[in-house]
């Protein structure tokens, strides 16, 4: 089995959501586990659009075309312009909840005790594309949870639109950001899988047997 002639959208890594020139509000991931997905489908002969924010990481495959984005903004507007000829979506990013309403075009001076910056959301990028996803094509969200980690993501998987979640708790060992290794369990509509804790290269291989 393959996934030879189909295409696929994978975000991976954080947003950075900008204060002002050199502050931003960000989140701890490192796009490993969204890097690890994107490889492991180029392998099984899918075309990968991976949607990155900042991440140090590399990868070069020739089924892989990475494009790179800053703000969770950025991220909705490169996937909502690939998302209609994708076979399959994976949104794996960690995409920052809320973005600083009005970013200054100068760096922020320290002059009082206390600073107020005020926030608006950003768009949900699978909960978005969900609204719009057609019948063939399949949507695989993650949830990462630090409390009620089942029906917190069961809950997203009904809200979202999704085919599939995977859930990753910062509560186990060795899972979650900057580990290689994770715990996950995919969640589907019918089904609760729990694997043990294994590489996210492992669990890419996992994910990408969902997919046949």
């Amino acid at each position: 089995m393959s996934l030879q002639g189909k295409t696929l959208l994978i975000t991976a890594g954080p947003t950075y959501e900008k204060i002002d020139p050199v502050r931003f509000i960000g989140n701890f991931s490192t796009g490993k586990m969204g890097y690890a997905i994107a490889e492991a489908c180029a392998e099984s002969g899918a075309f990968v659009k991976l949607v990155s924010g900042p991440t140090n990481l590399n990868i070069s495959h020739k089924n892989i075309e990475r494009i790179d984005v800053m703000s969770g903004e950025e991220m909705y507007q490169a996937c909502a312009s690939i998302h209609a000829h994708c076979d399959i979506s994976i949104f794996c990013a960690a995409v920052a909840d809320y973005t600083p309403k009005h970013p200054s075009a100068t760096k922020t001076k320290r002059q009082n005790d206390e600073l107020t910056i005020e926030l608006v959301k950003n768009k949900d990028i699978s909960a978005e594309l969900g609204k719009v996803k057609k019948a063939h094509q399949v949507h695989v969200g993650f949830a990462l949870e630090t409390n009620d980690e089942l029906p917190n993501a069961q809950g997203k998987l009904e809200r979202k639109n999704l085919d599939y979640i995977i859930l990753n708790s910062l509560q186990d060992k060795n899972a979650g950001f900057g580990f290689d290794t994770n715990k996950v369990t995919i969640i589907s509509k019918k089904q609760v899988s729990p694997l043990p804790l294994m590489s996210k290269k492992e669990v890419a291989k996992e994910i990408v047997k969902l997919l046949f």
